[in-house]
Parts: C-alpha cells; sequence; structure tokens
C-alpha cells in the first residue's frame, strides 16, 4: 500500500512539472506572438511551441490516473462528466450570444475561451470529491 501511495506522489509530481512547463510555454509563444515585427514562420513556431509540452502533460495525466484507486478514478471521471456539458453549454451560448450582440474579440477569442475548460473541470473535481469524500 505504500508503494502505490509513493507512486502516486511521484506521478502527480510529474503532471505538475509536465503542466508548468506547458504554462510557461504557453505564455511563452503568447508573449512572442504579440512580438509585431517576426517573420510569419517565425510566428508559426511560436504558436505550435505549447503542443510538445501539453502532449507531455496529458501523457503523464492519463498516466497518474492509471495510479489511483478505483475512487480517484471515479472522482477525475466524474469531474470529466461535468466539465465536458458544462463547455458545450458555454461555447454554445457564446456561439448564439456573437449572432445576437457584438462581442468584443480580445476578451471573447478562443485565446480567453479556451481557458474556461480547466476551469470546468476544476469545478466538477471539487463537486466529486465533495460528493465522494
Amino acid at each position: 500500500m505504500k508503494q502505490s501511495i509513493a507512486n502516486i506522489g511521484w506521478q502527480d509530481s510529474k503532471v505538475l512539472i509536465a503542466a508548468f512547463v506547458w504554462m510557461m510555454t504557453f505564455f511563452v509563444a503568447l508573449f512572442g506572438l504579440r512580438q509585431t515585427e517576426w517573420a510569419v514562420g517565425v510566428k508559426v513556431l511560436l504558436a505550435l511551441l505549447p503542443i510538445v509540452p501539453f502532449a507531455f502533460f496529458l501523457w503523464h495525466f492519463v498516466n497518474s490516473l492509471g495510479n489511483m484507486d478505483e475512487l480517484e478514478r471515479k472522482i477525475h471521471l466524474e469531474a470529466l462528466v461535468i466539465a465536458f456539458p458544462l463547455m458545450m453549454l458555454f461555447l454554445m451560448t457564446l456561439g448564439l450570444m456573437e449572432l445576437a450582440i457584438d462581442l468584443n474579440p480580445d476578451d471573447w477569442s478562443y485565446r480567453q475561451v479556451w481557458a474556461f475548460s480547466p476551469l470546468f473541470y476544476f469545478i466538477g473535481l471539487v463537486w466529486a470529491r465533495r460528493r465522494y469524500l
């Protein structure tokens, strides 16, 4: 039992490190893309920069699920079950609002809207943890 708890801690640290690296590369890309003097090719490379760190984050996150007990897996599954429809509802509403009124693209573009997805996941995680723990 103690070894599985140690493995979960190790996996969680890998997930956290991978998430940190992914977010740092995202902010580097965002900052770099705001520099208008760079060539289009450099900007495309910067836009693609966070893909590999995100893939590592996803890999470690999925692998860490394999080290969790059944209750933890159920909690994370329920968090996803809550987050996915919330994101669909949010995007549907945003799309319809865009037809109804002029939305400022500086506030409601893909750059801002994607961040609601992890937010909805964490809301689902809190909801599921309260339910099961």
